[in-house]
């Protein structure tokens, strides 16, 4: 049988470790939490989690997913897959019934149900992959385990067994002769059928459409009565009861476990794509990103931050989209500019676009080249804890010193908004005591701040501004771009706007 291991991994070791992955730390910085909440919103059961949580460090590993996607892209296979999902979905139902109804051969008979799903989903499946164009390693070995699996002796035997049983038990018939409390089952004796003929004769009293008064009894199962009618059938067709209890005893565990794999990863694809085909439908752009662990130059076009981005279609709100750019000796991006005015959405969009790439996923942007980094290190505002009896300050000095001691050449650090709780001129030197360690790590890097002569402190940096209407300074554009900082002259146009400069002020007291 055609070998084949996973739609997701490349190694299984990868695989068996992602079982186990928590949330990252910089999840809730990045707003990387509430995206994937809402990306795996309705598919509890397939427990993806796990599989978001597990970033590749390793090229091949990302071009095997990147190569899957792309495959996906056909709405042909797409169709196929999803049909594929809605079938398992189907077989998962009938099964988990089964633990809820109480009579042996109601239970054997949605177990049969369950296998014949199960096979058609899979008989399906392998059918329509293999008249699409595959480009994919992952789905190409795929459809020979499947071409190989629905050919074996054993799934064909099953099937096989399977149909005969469901078409014997569908040409059963038996007569019910009900009289007071008593019920008589027995075999049908080709006995005329009058039901036809009654409602025939009464059609001509029909006079339009008449109030349906069937009683609409709301459960599921079986009642005792009809189970025990059922048991009697059973009687009068030992041969066929017996059959359909030997099967469901010989297939108990009829679900192969390399397809019951591929139906919950593939749910990762599933679960990213439809996430984003709400934010295409609003313009945005997204594109599979050149990875590299070699290259240290990164840029996107048209990028934005995807939580941010997903709240704002909801609500019809317009989507602001930003670039950026890092070339061979520069490394850490330094951010200025008014208060609300994307700097920190910025940053976290750098952060989301590395971690996505290096899930093998389609990055926000219309074009990216990114770094594979070994880890994402942030360091955004926390309120105080009490319990560890430190002044902000201090935490913030701890935090940074933890993230310094960690980090490599090859990791990426968000810093927002650090050491605001003391003086400029501290913030200022502690600041460029950080920036001198990063420098020296040569770990790419966004730095969100207030003190603008961070932006030319090191040969590394580079300065991108949140810009603002020229014409009236108090209205944000969201726009990151790069140019010097410029923050005593955004100071002045609001001072002009509400006539604060030293001579508005001056010509407004008296002699």
């Amino acid at each position: 049988m055609t070998s084949f291991l996973s739609i997701l991994f490349l190694d299984r070791e990868i695989a068996e470790q992602a079982e186990s992955a928590e949330q990252p730390a910089y999840f809730p910085d990045l707003n990387l939490d509430q995206a994937i909440k809402e990306m795996i919103s309705g598919r509890q059961d397939y427990r993806l989690k796990p599989y978001f949580y597990t970033p590749l460090h390793d090229i091949d590993q990302i071009l095997y997913r990147q190569e899957v996607g792309k495959d996906l892209e056909n709405p042909l296979l797409m169709g196929e897959i999803r049909a594929f999902a809605e079938q398992m979905v189907l077989v998962r139902r009938y099964l988990g019934l089964i633990d809820q109804l109480y009579f042996k051969n109601h239970k054997e008979g949605w177990f049969l149900e369950s296998v014949l799903a199960y096979g058609n989903a899979v008989e399906g499946l392998a059918a329509g992959i293999s008249s699409v164009e595959l480009q994919s390693r992952g789905l190409k070995a795929l459809r020979g385990y499947l071409r190989d699996y629905v050919t074996s002796d054993q799934f064909c035997a099953m099937m096989a067994e399977a149909r005969k049983i469901k078409h014997e038990l569908t040409s059963i018939q038996y007569c019910i002769h009900i009289k007071g409390n008593g019920v008589q089952v027995r075999s049908y004796e080709a006995e005329p059928d009058y039901s036809q003929e009654v409602e025939q004769t009464f059609l001509k009293f029909k006079q339009g459409a008449v109030k349906d008064y069937h009683l609409k009894i709301g459960r599921a199962g079986m009642s005792s009565v009809e189970a025990q009618i059922v048991d009697c059938v059973a009687k009068l067709y030992p041969e066929i009861f017996s059959a359909l209890n030997r099967f469901c005893q010989a297939h108990l565990d009829f679900i192969d476990e390399t397809v019951r794999g591929f139906d919950r990863e593939i749910q990762f694809y599933l679960a990213y794509d439809e996430f984003i085909s709400r934010l295409k439908q609003a313009g945005l752009k997204f594109s599979y990103p050149r990875v590299s662990n070699t290259e240290k130059t990164v840029w996107a076009y048209e990028a934005f931050d995807i939580a941010l981005a997903n709240q704002c279609v909801a609500l019809a709100l317009p989507i602001v989209t930003n670039d950026f750019e890092l070339g061979e000796n520069e490394r850490i991006i330094v951010v200025t500019g008014p208060n609300q005015g994307g700097k920190t959405t910025f940053a976290r969009m750098f952060g989301q676009i590395h971690y996505l790439a290096s899930l093998g996923l389609p990055v926000p942007g219309q074009e990216a080249h990114v770094f594979l980094c070994d880890q994402i290190y942030t360091h955004f505002e926390k309120e105080e804890d009490i319990r560890n009896l430190r002044g902000k300050l201090q935490d913030d000095l701890v935090r940074i010193h933890e993230i310094l001691k960690h980090a490599t050449s090859d990791s990426i650090l968000i810093l927002n908004e650090i050491f605001t709780s003391t003086s400029l001129k501290d913030a200022a030197f502690l600041s460029k005591r950080v920036m001198e360690d990063i420098s020296q790590l040569d770990a790419f890097c966004v730095w969100v701040t207030f003190i603008d002569e961070l932006t030319s402190y090191q040969k590394k940096t580079v300065s991108m501004v949140s810009t603002v209407l020229p014409d009236n300074p108090v209205i944000r554009t969201f726009k990151v771009i790069r140019k010097p900082a410029d923050g005593i002259s955004f100071a002045i146009h609001i001072a002009k706007k509400y006539r604060l400069t030293y001579e508005q002020i001056k010509e407004r007291i008296p002699g």
